[in-house]
């Protein structure tokens, strides 16, 4: 398959997922539009330690926990992500129910800190 098919099938993907997930959860159209990762000198960490934490009151521990340093949130609150560093851990927080949106968001904040 040519890149250029891929990244059609990859957007129809998208497209069907978006409509099957309407009412879920709101996000941002921006977060599925593409983006260019950073170059591993301009990371914040390059190799992580990653673990996910599910609960249920996601929204209200992610809003307790964004004053502190290393702590990204999505917009709306529906999720977050803490990271370290020096101890090169990163934990992601969802609701039970998250999309792949909002849990490749997160991910992100682990390589990156904060992008947004």
């Amino acid at each position: 398959m040519s890149t250029a098919t891929q990244a059609l099938f990859g957007r129809a993907l998208v497209f069907l997922t978006v409509m099957s997930l309407s009412g879920c959860y709101t996000i941002a159209s921006t977060e599925y539009a593409d983006f260019a990762a950073q170059s591993p000198d301009k990371r914040v960490m390059n190799s992580v330690n990653l673990s996910w934490e599910i609960r249920p009151d996601a929204a209200e521990y992610c809003a307790q926990i964004s004053g502190k340093r290393g702590a990204g949130m999505a917009t709306p609150a529906v999720a977050c992500a803490t990271w370290s560093a020096e101890s090169k851990r990163c934990t992601i927080i969802t609701t039970p129910n998250p999309n792949h949106v909002v849990i490749g968001h997160e991910v992100r904040h682990c390589f990156e800190g904060h992008f947004h």
